[in-house]
This record gives structure tokens, C-alpha cells and sequence, in this order.
């Protein structure tokens, strides 16, 4: 395979910035013009996303946050997933009939963490004040974004809920009752309001930068903001994927009573390479298992499109998705055997059942006194009509709008955010912001925005690990990663696409390790994913064997896979993935990103 790429890969010395979107991506590098470090840079760049890809996050959603601090020569997460409200207890869903945590809609909302996360890192890692990251986003907001075709699509999808049903979403996203043309500027000047009154409130107490950073997080939590969402919340129902009108759990008391936190990362040792992710309230541990299987394989003879090669990650793969679904959970409320579950011991056994043909079962480990039920696929009835209300983490059909939007079927195409960086003084960041997606749940009058629906994430059975309870964080899909390399601060990259971010990261991860390939190269790559474990999202399905490919492979690595077993879909050339990377190496700073639909960019000096 040729290793010829539609852009280079980014080199400089000052600093990088790669995210999903171009325009975040230039005000990231522009904080640090400004002599801002990553942290500040990362803040302003999250914020600017709310605003160019509303469709995959908002205000109201959730980041999980790994950085290096290169001060104090630290890792740290930092754990912006809200969690379930008081009343959220499996009783409260099974008095309404609801078997399957809606897709959308307000009984799925959690505690919004996203802006608290940020608020955190700006006061403890950051060096600018709220008014100068938060600048970019407000101007954005106030004077119009260029919208790119996956938001209007995104907002035709649910047209129609919005006028007949959803009709303050209505309001927002479609002026003058249509669906805004791609290309055109979008404003939301009541969301750049939002954001002003914060800065003038938290200005207001006087005091140090990092006094005012706090005084933000109380306003969020429990001034004007939690005052309004706790309202919305007590007076409002809407039309709900489950055909009935529900009200919310969540209230301003819940908002009160939590915060973003600083945690210990989880990692592991593969090759001379030390990985880090969120602990198992999170998916990223799923990436370390698929490490710890794959370490007792040769791939460094493979290549990028060598059916061995697919294989045995696809193989494994599926047995470290297995234990996510049996053995995940919030570890605050269940013990989670990770020590096991990264053992050289438990991954030699698990090694042994991975056969030259593709599994169709879905076979988690046996550890005595732990794990849930292994669910199968769900039986939910009408999912076309399900799909249209945009649930999950919303894949968009294609449309009249443009040919680059993606099919629907086996794609995970657009969920999400992601943004890496990396300054001149070696801090790095990675961060996947996500939720309160404009096709989430209605827009909440006076904040133009709306509430996440991350609650889809738990079981309602109380076997489970991840079943739904209050203050518990639901089992996210949002991965970001960080690895060392001899020791030394070395990578950071991630992608949105839910179940499949740990999947391509992880490819990624091995293209560069096993195959030379650089940064820009190991994204590029011809890529796959499976669907073969329960979703992570409404309606929770699953497709075993299932390995979609991009159709660049070669000819005879797709007839070689289907001839193992594997229940081969190809989809369009370029269409799985979305991708982005930032690297340190001996003073010199490298970045790539996602070509793929053609947002994606990375860029430094």
C-alpha cells in the first residue's frame, strides 16, 4: 500500500493544534499566539466547537479531559461526565414502562459536565482569564459560523420534530422555518449572551483570575444556569423516542451537588510505550485490553491492509468489548477488576480463544464475583421511525445537501468532537467533548442550548455494572488518549464515532507503532470498525461478525477476511474515522488530522 497522504504531516516547534474542525483548530493555535499554554488553548478550542459542529456537542454535554503538565511532570484525567439525577433510580424507569434508557429527549439527561471540566483546567493548569478563551466562541456565536453540510443535514433529519413537537428548537434552528443552507453564517446571539453574563458575573466578585474561574463554576452550577435548567426541567415534557411525553429527572440540586474531577489515569505498558485512558466509567479501558491480547502477537511483519492483520485486532477486539459490557461500571458504586482484566495471566487465557476464523459470539471473561449480564440484541421494534429523532450519537444520511454526507448504514459518522495540542513548553492535551447535541433534547429558552441525553448509556437491570442509579456516571463512550514512549511524553490523539473511538484510536495507535508509519499516514489509512457487542446507544443493537471496511482495501484482504467468517459491509472509500493526533519528539512537535468529509485540521509552527 502506498503511503501517500491528501495533506502532510504537521511539524513544528511553538506549538500544534488538530481538532474536528478547522475553525476551532486556528482559534486553539491562536491562543497560543497570544502566549497562552495548551490548557488555555484547549478551554478556548472546546468552547469554539460548541459552536462550529453544534450537531455533535454543546454547552450542555460532557468531556473526559487526560493531560501532561509538564511542571510537575504529571498525567491527570480530568472526569467532566455528569451523573444520573437523584431521581434517577431503576424504579423511576420501570413505573413508566420504559425497559431501554430513551435516546433522546429529557428522561435521559444527566448532570451537563462539560463546562465545569473546562473551568477546572483553566484554574488549575490554565493561565488566561474566562473572558479571553471563552472570546472566540462569544465573537462566533454573536457575528455568525459558516455552517458546514453536517449541520443542516443534521437539523433536516429533525425538522419535523422541531415544528411540530420540539418547537423551541424550532426557534433556534430554523430561521424563518427552514433548514439553514451549508455555507451560510449562523448566529446565536442568545448563547453568546449566556456566556457574556457568566463572564460579567464572575468579573463582578473581584478578586484573582482563579477566583473568578470559581466564581463561574458557582454560576454554572448554581446561579442563573441551574436556576433556568431547573425550571425547563420541573415544567416541561416532550415527545420522547419511546412515543410518549416525559418530563426530567434531572434538577438544579443535582447540578449543585457535583463537580468536575482531577483522577489518576488508567494505563499500560505496550512495547516501550505507556498508554494512558479514563478509568471503566468510560470506555478507554477497552483499549488497554485489546493492547494487552495483541502484545502476545508478531504484527511488526504485518501491514496496515494484511488480512492477518485485521483479524487478530478485529479478534480481539471483540473479547476486550465483551468484558466492557460484562464487567464496566462507575467504580465509585462497583468494584471493577481492572488489575485482572490487564493481567499477563488473564489476557494468555483469553489469548487462546481467538481462532483463525471470525467468533460470533459475544464472550466475556470469567472472574469469580464480578461482571453483569451479557445483553443481546435488543428488541425494539420500528427503528426507522426511532431514527428519525435524531437519537444517539447521530449518524446522518446522506441528502440534498451534499454528496460528502455519509451513509447511514454502518457508519458511526459524526457523535462527537475531539482536539489535541501540545505547546512549546511540552504540555499536552487531549480531550473528546460530546452531548447536548442540537438534536438531543429541546433547546432550554434564555440558554439556547439543550440538556445531554448520556443517560442512554446505562442498563435498567440491576445486574449490571453500569445499570442506572443516582450520582452514578454513565459508562461514556468518550475516550481521549495520551502515551508515553521510552518513558518520555511522546502522543496524544483520539476520535468521535461512540463504540468505534477505542476501535480506529487503536488501529491508529498500531499503524504508527508496528508499520513507521507517521502521524498523518497511520490516520489515513484504509479503515474498519465492527459493530459485534451491544451498542453503547439506543436501540442498543449489535451485529456479530460484523467488520465494515473502507472499500480502498485490496481486493484480495476482503475476499481473505470473508473467507474467515467475518461478515464483511463495505462502505465508501473514505468514511470510517475521524481522527486526530499531536506528537513531542526531541524538541520537534508533529500533528495530523481526519480528511475524511473534510473538516479536520491540524496546524502549528
Amino acid at each position: 500500500m502506498s503511503n501517500f497522504t491528501t495533506r502532510p504531516e504537521i511539524l513544528g516547534t511553538f506549538g500544534v493544534v488538530a481538532s474536528t474542525h478547522w475553525l476551532a483548530t486556528s482559534v486553539g493555535m491562536a491562543i497560543l499566539e497570544k502566549g497562552g499554554n495548551a490548557f488555555d488553548a484547549a478551554v478556548a478550542t472546546g468552547f469554539a466547537l460548541q459552536i462550529a459542529e453544534p450537531q455533535l456537542n454543546g454547552p450542555a454535554g460532557e468531556v473526559p479531559i487526560i493531560l501532561y503538565h509538564a511542571a510537575s511532570n504529571e498525567t491527570k484525567v480530568i472526569c467532566g461526565q455528569g451523573v444520573a439525577p437523584a431521581m434517577a433510580t431503576l424504579e423511576a424507569y420501570q413505573n413508566l414502562g420504559i425497559d431501554i434508557m430513551p435516546g433522546n429527549g429529557l428522561m435521559s439527561a444527566v448532570v451537563p459536565g462539560a463546562f465545569d471540566a473546562w473551568m477546572l483546567l483553566l484554574h488549575n493548569y490554565g493561565t488566561m482569564t474566562l473572558r479571553e478563551v471563552l472570546a472566540p466562541a462569544i465573537d462566533y456565536a454573536q457575528n455568525g459560523c459558516p455552517l458546514v453540510p453536517k449541520v443542516s443535514a443534521a437539523i433536516e433529519q429533525v425538522q419535523e420534530l422541531f415544528q411540530t413537537e420540539w418547537t423551541t428548537s424550532a426557534d433556534l434552528w430554523l430561521p424563518d422555518g427552514k433548514v439553514p443552507l451549508p455555507g451560510s453564517l449562523y448566529k446565536n446571539p442568545t448563547l453568546a449572551a449566556t456566556y457574556t453574563r457568566i463572564i460579567k458575573e464572575s468579573e463582578s466578585t473581584g478578586g484573582t483570575r482563579e477566583q473568578q474561574i470559581a466564581a463561574a463554576r458557582k454560576i454554572w452550577s448554581e446561579g442563573f444556569i441551574a436556576e433556568t435548567i431547573d425550571a425547563f426541567c420541573q415544567t416541561t415534557e416532550v415527545l420522547d423516542v419511546t412515543g410518549q411525553r416525559n418530563g426530567a429527572l434531572l434538577r438544579g440540586s443535582d447540578m449543585a451537588e457535583w463537580e468536575a474531577t482531577l483522577e489518576e489515569p488508567l494505563s499500560y505498558d505496550y512495547h516501550n510505550y505507556t498508554v494512558f485512558k479514563t478509568g471503566p466509567w468510560g470506555q478507554g479501558p477497552v483499549m488497554l485490553q485489546q493492547l494487552a491480547l495483541l502484545k502476545g502477537f508478531d504484527l511488526s511483519g504485518m501491514s496496515a491492509t494484511d488480512p492477518d492483520f485485521i483479524h487478530l485486532v478485529q479478534e480481539c477486539a471483540k473479547l476486550a468489548y465483551a468484558d466492557r459490557e460484562s464487567f464496566y461500571g462507575d467504580p465509585n458504586f462497583s468494584e471493577i477488576p481492572m488489575e485482572t482484566l490487564l493481567s499477563d495471566d488473564y489476557n494468555a487465557a483469553r489469548r487462546k480463544l481467538i481462532g483463525d476464523t471470525a467468533s460470533m459470539e459475544l464472550r466475556p471473561g470469567d472472574i469469580p464475583g464480578f461482571g453483569g449480564p451479557v445483553f443481546e440484541r435488543q428488541k425494539t421494534g420500528n427503528l426507522a421511525s426511532a431514527s428519525a429523532f435524531g437519537i444517539g450519537e447521530p449518524t446522518v444520511a446522506k441528502d440534498e445537501f451534499s454528496a460528502d454526507v455519509p451513509k447511514a448504514e454502518g457508519v458511526i459518522e459524526g457523535d462527537t468532537v475531539h482536539l489535541d495540542i501540545i505547546d512549546r513548553f511540552g504540555n499536552m492535551i487531549s480531550a473528546t467533548p460530546s452531548g447536548g447535541w442540537l438534536q438531543s433534547s429541546p433547546a432550554i429558552p434564555g440558554l439556547a442550548f439543550c440538556l445531554t441525553n448520556r443517560a442512554q448509556m446505562y442498563w435498567l437491570d440491576e445486574r449490571s455494572p453500569s445499570c442506572i442509579g443516582p450520582k452514578r456516571r454513565p459508562r461514556t463512550s468518550l475516550t481521549p488518549s495520551m502515551a508515553l514512549r521510552d518513558g518520555e511524553p511522546y502522543l496524544a490523539w483520539g476520535t468521535p464515532g461512540g463504540d468505534q473511538q477505542d476501535q480506529w484510536s487503536t488501529h491508529m495507535f498500531l499503524r504508527h507503532v508496528h508499520f513507521s508509519m507517521n502521524l498523518q499516514e497511520s490516520i489515513e489509512a484504509p479503515s474498519f470498525n465492527s459493530a459485534h457487542w451491544p451498542s453503547s446507544f439506543y436501540p442498543r443493537e449489535c451485529e456479530p461478525g460484523n467488520l465494515t471496511m473502507e472499500g480502498r482495501f485490496p481486493q484480495a484482504t476482503i475476499d481473505e477476511l470473508r473467507r474467515r467468517g467475518h461478515n464483511v459491509v463495505i462502505e465508501d472509500d473514505w468514511s470510517l474515522g475521524r481522527l486526530t493526533a499531536a506528537a513531542k519528539e526531541e524538541g520537534l512537535l508533529k500533528a495530523g488530522a481526519n480528511p475524511r468529509w473534510m473538516q479536520g485540521y491540524a496546524i502549528g509552527r
